[in-house]
């Protein structure tokens, strides 16, 4: 069964992870066991700290939602070695009915060729024409006529090559083999073994005959065969002893990997026509085989939204899975379904707290580590209930997952809010907690970093303001902030890129060298998206 990712929002803080996490071990522990808990950007510092203290992993990163290669329901057909007779490849060919063509791999598992149905019967048809067997190892003919070998020499044969003939009875000696390079086919013909032996032709097979113990000792270098055929069908037979790596295509072959996106995968099918393609992993090895017949209806990834709703937050390529479930506190936002489902958005000051409601719905209770990392998550995103979206509920919430896992509120609160940023670079502190909206007409970027002590912060604005430059020009925005939000202070010391005026409308401020201080501003989603919003209509 294929996974359904449960996934929060790029450059995930702890709300979200914790969110992906809990959300994916309620429905596990329920009995959905293809939930898994997955992240879209880099663990901060702070949700690490709370991954660690309850000793839990960081969920699997993921970078995409695009429709891959590895999400079809494509061909395993045997993926044969270049050694395989043609004939055994031939049986396996008639076997898949669908497939026009099966890989053919080096010993190491990597692609050496494509063997089609054509390739089989063009080699035939030549040898029809041509009657003379190529050098093939004698294991490949024993297997072929599911043959004996009768002599010494035989045992001291590695290969075998040569015109093939059928020894008839005839009255002219010309008509017959006339030279040591042959395969020579005869039944119960002792003068016509004979003559064989003596000539020393390559191989001599005896079909559905014996062979007297005086012509099995002549002195000879003859290899000798027997087989149960008849002397038509072993003729047919031995041609299918050729490797298959001879005759099947390796030039100019187009491979595909699992990786691959399926809408750039059409195109090159569409230029390319070839009735089947091998597909390749991650180490160039084949697994499986690729028709346009796949490419009609692919399965598409399957995803569960936590903490967000919003299509410029999410993952790239959502527009091509398929969603779920929304799981949000935040204002419903731009992203569209193609069937109806289940969303659950509450205004509360975090996704943990409405998680920690299912549990309860559900009527199971989180471990003790989960409950703490739920606690965790409340307080990262109430900044200690000191936010305007914290409400009576997240605080309750907090305290019964502390109780469930033993913990101290305010441990955890310094555990989240006291580490040292100094060592971190600006761009890592910027990317750490990254947002992008859209909001009539205006693109912007809002960063926010949560701390104890936004003055030291301050003293990189220069830092910061050269990065936000960059971004703007790269990204078109109208404006970027960066929120410097200090729990001690309760207030945010804004950075900011963009219209003076727009600041000083928004928020009732006068803003000196883009920065500005707004008292009691603890929350991006209500405090400064809002005001934005109303002002730009």
């Amino acid at each position: 069964m294929d996974p359904i990712y449960v996934t929060g929002h790029r450059n995930p803080d702890t709300d979200s992870i914790v969110a992906a996490m809990a959300y994916a071990a309620l429905r596990n522990a329920v009995g959905d066991r293809e939930y898994e808990a997955a992240c879209l950007g880099h663990v901060s510092d702070e949700t690490q700290i709370i991954l660690d203290r309850f000793g839990f992993q960081p969920p699997q990163r993921i970078t995409s939602m695009h429709t891959q290669i590895r999400d079809l329901d494509f061909d395993t057909p045997p993926v044969l070695s270049d050694a395989v007779t043609v004939g055994r490849a031939w049986k396996n060919l008639l076997e898949l009915k669908n497939i026009s063509a099966m890989p053919v791999a080096n010993e190491d598992g990597t692609l050496f060729g494509m063997l089609s149905r054509e390739d089989v019967a063009s080699y035939n048809m030549a040898q029809i024409s041509a009657g003379f067997l190529e050098p093939v190892p004698l294991f490949n003919l024993l297997s072929s006529l599911e043959g004996k070998i009768l002599n010494a020499a035989g045992e001291n044969t590695d290969t075998v090559t040569g015109e093939v003939s059928i020894a008839l009875p005839q009255d002219r000696e010309n008509l017959l083999f006339n030279s040591s390079n042959a395969i020579v086919l005869c039944g119960h013909q002792p003068e016509m073994i004979r003559r064989a032996l003596e000539m020393n032709v390559n191989c001599l097979v005896l079909c559905q005959a014996e062979l007297s113990e005086e012509l099995r000792s002549m002195e000879t270098s003859t290899c000798i065969i027997s087989t149960p055929y008849d002397a038509y069908r072993a003729a047919r037979l031995i041609f299918q002893s050729t490797p298959i790596g001879r005759i099947c295509r390796t030039d100019n072959l187009v491979c595909f990997h699992l990786e691959d996106r399926v809408d750039e995968v059409r195109e090159q099918v569409l230029k390319f026509r070839d009735p089947c393609y091998p597909i390749l992993d991650e180490n160039e090895r084949v697994v499986g085989v690729l028709t346009r017949y796949h490419l009609l209806r692919p399965r598409r990834k399957r995803v569960v939204l936590v903490d967000h709703n919003e299509a410029a937050q999410s993952v790239p390529g959502l527009e091509e899975a398929e969603i779920l479930e929304i799981i949000d506190h935040h204002r419903l936002a731009d992203i569209q379904t193609a069937n109806p489902i289940y969303v659950r958005n509450e205004p509360v000051g975090s996704t943990n707290t409405i998680i920690a409601g299912m549990f309860q719905d559900r009527g199971l209770m989180p471990s003790a580590g989960m409950a703490g990392m739920m606690a965790a998550a409340i307080l990262s995103d109430t900044v200690m209930f000191k936010s305007p979206t914290c409400t009576t509920r997240d605080v309750r919430t907090a305290e019964r997952m502390a109780r469930i896992a033993n913990v101290s509120l305010e441990d955890l609160g310094k555990d989240i809010f006291s580490a040292s940023f100094e060592s971190k670079s600006a761009e890592d502190l910027l990317n750490a907690d990254y947002k992008e909206f859209h909001i009539a007409g205006h693109d912007l970027a809002v960063s926010q970093i949560t701390c104890m002590d936004s003055p030291k912060m301050l003293e990189r604005k220069d830092e910061f303001l050269a990065l936000m430059k960059n971004l703007t020009a790269k990204k078109g925005y109208s404006m970027m902030i960066l929120m410097l939000t200090d729990v001690l202070l309760e207030g945010t010391q804004i950075i900011y890129l963009g219209d003076d005026e727009t600041i000083c409308q928004a928020f009732n401020v006068s803003p000196r060298e883009n920065t500005v201080f707004l008292p009691h501003v603890m929350s991006r989603k209500k405090q400064i998206i809002p005001m934005l919003s109303a002002l730009w209509g």
